[in-house]
C-alpha cells in the first residue's frame, strides 16, 4: 500500500525486538562489498532520485505563476509557456522513473541471482550432517525469502531512504521560502500524521507475522501431502475428507488474517487521508487570511502550499520508520551471511592434486571415527525441534580399522544394524574424514586430493536410488554429461534395464517423476547402476544395493552389479549374505570394530558372528561357493 502522497507503508519487523539492535558495522561492510559490481548503476539510480525528487518539487511553483502572474495578466503567451513547462516536468519525471525503475531492478536481479547463487554452491560444500538436521523448508526460505529481503534493502529501503530525505528537504525548503507560516502549521501537525502510521502500522505488523506463519504451516502441510508418498498415505487410508476439513480450517484461518490486514490496512489509508484533508483546510485557511490581511501575499502562493502538504506527510511519516526499516534489511543479510559463514568440515587443500588413472587400491589404516558435534557445521535455526544433546560429538562409530581392498578385488562388508559398515565405506568418497588414521586411494590420503577426482574415481550404489524428476537420459547424463545415445544405451543394457526403458512410449526421454516414483524399486535400482556403469569408476560402493528387492528384481539387480564390478574394487555392504558368498573377503564388523575377517569357507568353520548370520538367513547348507 502506499501512503499519502509517499512511499509505501509496508510491515516491517518488530520494532520491540528490532529496538535493541544496532548497526553492525561488519554486516553492512560485508552487503556493501556485494554490490562491488552494481555500484555505477547504484549511483545511477540515487541520482535519479535526486533529481526526480527535484523535478517533483517544480509544479506547484509553475501553477503559483499561472495563478499569479499568466492569468490576471491575460499573457497568453506565458501561460503556454507554463503550460509546456508542466507537460515537460510530467514527461521528464515519467522517463526518469523508468531509468530509474531499470536500474532498480538490474541491480536488484542481479544481487538475487549472485546471492542465490552463493548460497545454492556453498550448501552443495556443506557436510552432509547439515543436510541430515536441516529442515529443507527453513533453507528453501534462505535462498528466497531472505535473499529477496536482502535485495529490497538496497534498491527498496536505501532508494526509499534518500527519495523521501531529498523529497522532504526539497519540500520543506520550498514552503519556507514560499511562506513561513503556512509552513510552521503544516510541520506542527506532522504528529497525527506519524501516530497513526506507527500505531496502526505496529498492528499491521503483528497481522503480516501471524499470516507468514499461518501459510508457512499450510505449505507444509501441502508439501507433505502432494509428495507422492503422502499422498498414497491420504489413499491407502482414505483419508481425503479428513485432510480437506484440516486444510480448510488452516486456509480459513489465512483467510481471515487476509481480511484483518484489508481493513487494517484501509484504516490506515481513511486515518491518514482525514489528516491529509485536515492540513490542506488548514493551509488554506490560514493562507486565505493571511493573502486577505497581506496584499503582497497572492493565492498562486497558497495554492503551492497546499500542493507542497499533500508532498510532505507520507515522505515524512516513512522516514519515522527509516531504523526499523534498516535493521529489518540488516536481519536478512545477517541470515544469508549464517549460511555463507558454515565452515565447510569436507574441504579441498590449496596444494590438493589430481589422481589421475585411478587403480582402485583402496586402504584403511588404523581408522577411528566418531561424529563430529553439530556446532559450527549446522544451523540452530534451519534444524527445527532438536533433542537435548542432539548437538554433541557422537561416540566412536569406528575404532582402529584396517583395511586393504587390493585393485579389482570384491571386499563385503556384513554385521548386525548399528556395526558402522554404512560410516565405513562413506569415507571412501570422503563424505565424511576420519577422526583418526587415514583412508587412502592408490597411495594418496583422501584429503589430499581434489574433491572433483575422488567423484570421479568412486562410484556409489546406495540402499535408496534417488532419481531427479527429469528424463532418464538426464538422470544417467548426470553421470557423464556428454554420454552419447549409444553411451546410454550401452550402460542401460548392461544394467539390465533396457529392455524396460525401451517399452516405454518416450524411451530414454521418459520422465521418472519426483524421485522416480513411476518406477519400481528394481528398476530404480538398475537405472542408478547404469547411471554408475556410465560414470565407469575405478572403486565401487555398494551399499545394500538389493535390501529391499523382490527375488525376481533381486536377481536382476545382482546380473547388474556382476557387470558393473566386473574388473572394479568394490566395497559392498549387504544383509543378504547370499550376495556376498562368492566376495574376496568378507569383513565382520560388530559395535566399530572388525571382530572377523576371512572367505566364507573360512568364517563358517571359525563358527563365529558370521557363521551365526549364515545359518540364520540362508536355508541351504553353509558351505564355500
Amino acid at each position: 500500500m502506499r501512503a499519502h502522497g509517499g512511499m509505501p507503508l509496508r510491515p516491517m519487523g518488530d520494532p520491540d525486538e528490532l529496538k535493541a539492535r544496532h548497526f553492525d558495522r561488519t554486516v553492512t561492510r560485508r552487503a556493501w562489498g556485494l554490490t562491488r559490481a552494481y555500484r555505477r548503476r547504484l549511483v545511477g539510480f540515487l541520482l535519479l532520485i535526486v533529481v526526480s525528487a527535484v523535478l517533483s518539487a517544480a509544479p506547484p511553483l509553475v501553477i503559483r505563476q499561472v495563478i499569479d502572474v499568466a492569468i490576471p495578466t491575460a499573457d497568453r503567451g506565458l501561460l503556454g509557456l507554463l503550460f509546456g513547462a508542466l507537460v515537460g516536468v510530467g514527461v521528464a519525471v515519467a522517463a526518469i522513473s523508468m531509468v530509474e525503475r531499470w536500474l532498480s531492478a538490474s541491480i536488484g536481479e542481479g544481487l538475487i541471482l549472485d546471492l542465490r547463487t552463493m548460497l545454492y554452491h556453498h550448501v552443495h560444500t556443506l557436510p552432509i550432517a547439515f543436510f541430515t538436521r536441516t529442515q529443507t523448508g527453513a533453507l528453501i526460505t534462505r535462498l528466497n525469502n531472505d535473499v529477496i529481503g536482502a535485495q529490497r534493502a538496497l534498491t527498496g529501503t536505501l532508494g526509499g531512504i534518500v527519495d523521501n530525505l531529498i523529497g522532504v528537504t526539497v519540500t520543506l525548503t520550498a514552503m519556507l521560502l514560499l511562506e513561513w507560516r503556512v509552513t510552521l502549521i503544516a510541520v506542527a501537525l506532522l504528529p497525527l500524521f506519524i501516530v497513526p502510521a506507527r500505531i496502526v502500522g505496529r498492528r499491521l505488523q503483528a497481522l503480516s507475522r501471524e499470516s507468514m506463519g499461518l501459510n508457512a504451516e499450510m505449505n507444509s502441510v501441502m508439501t507433505e501431502r502432494f509428495h507422492v508418498a503422502g499422498a498414497l498415505l491420504v489413499k491407502l487410508f482414505g483419508r481425503v475428507e479428513r485432510e480437506t476439513t484440516g486444510f480448510h480450517d488452516r486456509a480459513e484461518r489465512v483467510a481471515a488474517i487476509g481480511v484483518k490486514q484489508a481493513i487494517t490496512g484501509r484504516a490506515l489509508f481513511a486515518s491518514l487521508g482525514l489528516v491529509g484533508a485536515l492540513a490542506t483546510a488548514l493551509v488554506y485557511l490560514v493562507g486565505g487570511l493571511i493573502v486577505i490581511d497581506r496584499p503582497d501575499v497572492q493565492v498562486g502562493t497558497v495554492v503551492a502550499l497546499g500542493l507542497y502538504v499533500t508532498q510532505l506527510y507520507g515522505p515524512l511519516a516513512q522516514l519515522s520508520n527509516a531504523r526499523v526499516d534498516l535493521m529489518t534489511a540488516l536481519v536478512s543479510f545477517e541470515r544469508v551471511f549464517e549460511v555463507l559463514d558454515l565452515p565447510r568440515a569436507i574441504d579441498e587443500r590449496p596444494d590438493a592434486h589430481t589422481l589421475t588413472e585411478p587403480r582402485g587400491h583402496v586402504r584403511f589404516e588404523q581408522v577411528s571415527f566418531r561424529y563430529p558435534a553439530a556446532t559450527g557445521s549446522t544451523l540452530e535455526s534451519l534444524e527445527g525441534p532438536r533433542s537435548e544433546h542432539g548437538g554433541d560429538a557422537s561416540a566412536w562409530i569406528l575404532r582402529d580399522i584396517d583395511l586393504d581392498l587390493r585393485p579389482g578385488t570384491m571386499t563385503a562388508l556384513v554385521g548386525p544394524s548399528g556395526a558402522g559398515k554404512s560410516t565405513l565405506s562413506s569415507l571412501v568418497p570422503r563424505l565424511y574424514d576420519v577422526t583418526e588414521g587415514r583412508v587412502t586411494v592408490d597411495g594418496h590420503d583422501v584429503r589430499e586430493l581434489t574433491l572433483g577426482s575422488i567423484a570421479d574415481a568412486v562410484g556409489v550404489v546406495s540402499q535408496d536410488a534417488h532419481l531427479f524428476h527429469d528424463s532418464i537420459a538426464a538422470n544417467l547424463r548426470y553421470a557423464k554429461p556428454g554420454a552419447s545415445d549409444e553411451e546410454l544405451v550401452r550402460a542401460a543394457t548392461a544394467a539390465r534395464i533396457h529392455h524396460v526403458v525401451e517399452r516405454l512410449p518416450d524411451g530414454y526421454d521418459t520422465i521418472v517423476g519426483e524421485r522416480g516414483y513411476r518406477f519400481s524399486g528394481g528398476e530404480k535400482q538398475r537405472l542408478s547402476i547404469a547411471r554408475v556403469l556410465l560414470k565407469n569408476p575405478a572403486i565401487v560402493v555398494l551399499d545394500e544395493a538389493t535390501a529391499h528387492l523382490d527375488t525376481e528384481s533381486e536377481r536382476l539387480v545382482q546380473a547388474a552389479l556382476r557387470e558393473t564390478l566386473r574388473g572394479r574394487t568394490s566395497l559392498v555392504i549387504a544383509h543378504r549374505l547370499s550376495t556376498v558368498i562368492d566376495a574376496d573377503e568378507i569383513v565382520v564388523l560388530d559395535q566399530g570394530q572388525i571382530v572377523e575377517r576371512g572367505t566364507h569357507a573360512e568364517l563358517v568353520a571359525a563358527n563365529g558372528l558370521y557363521a551365526e548370520l549364515a545359518r540364520t538367513q540362508l536355508s541351504t547348507p553353509v558351505t564355500s561357493a
